[in-house]
């Protein structure tokens, strides 16, 4: 299983990112069971509030290399394909009507950090990094880009995309990336 997925009786859906061999890198099956869940809470009226998590050493590596390498023989129309169903999970998680909650450790790179920059609420532990390294392979991080550029405004987002560099979890909150910081 790509992901957990619990809810309990107070209202409260807990997603937990479930790839901890990869840091819970993103490829095609974990997009499409998050926009599956996603889609199954649009929909619930018991829940009021969803807190997205990974197990293991990291939130989110972002886009799984092994499925970065298989991508890379598909036709325009299988990129095309991909693209789309990872920016409808996004908009998926953007859109919901709960209140969302981000509660990340570790690294957070790339996908993952525009999956956080889609919830409501992102708390870190203060030893967290980020990066938007898209850059070093050559590629642009234009998927995640509107989410991105939305929580931390075009300026921050034209540095990070364009250097690959990494930041700590007191830089993310001065630009508006995190809200909180807590101790695990």
């Amino acid at each position: 299983m790509t992901i957990l997925f619990e809810k309990n009786q107070n209202g409260v859906a807990k997603i937990t990112l479930n790839r901890p061999e990869v840091h819970n890198a993103f490829d095609e099956k974990m997009i499409t069971d998050l926009t599956k869940v996603f889609g199954e809470l649009e929909q619930s009226e018991d829940i009021q509030v969803v807190v997205v998590s990974g197990v293991g050493k990291s939130f989110s590596a972002g886009a799984d290399l092994e499925w970065m390498k298989r991508a890379a023989n598909y036709s325009f129309e299988e990129n095309l394909t991909d693209a789309n169903l990872l920016s409808d999970m996004l908009n998926a998680l953007y859109n919901l009507k709960q209140l969302t909650i981000a509660n990340i450790h570790g690294v957070v790179m790339g996908g993952g950090l525009g999956l956080i920059s889609c919830v409501d609420i992102v708390i870190a532990e203060p030893e967290t990094k980020f990066a938007l390294s898209e850059v070093k392979l050559g590629l642009i991080p234009a998927t995640i880009a509107p989410f991105v550029i939305e929580a931390i405004g075009a300026r921050h987002a034209k540095r990070y995309f364009q250097t690959g560099e990494f930041f700590d979890a007191k830089m993310a909150q001065n630009i508006g990336l995190v809200h909180e910081m807590t101790s695990p």
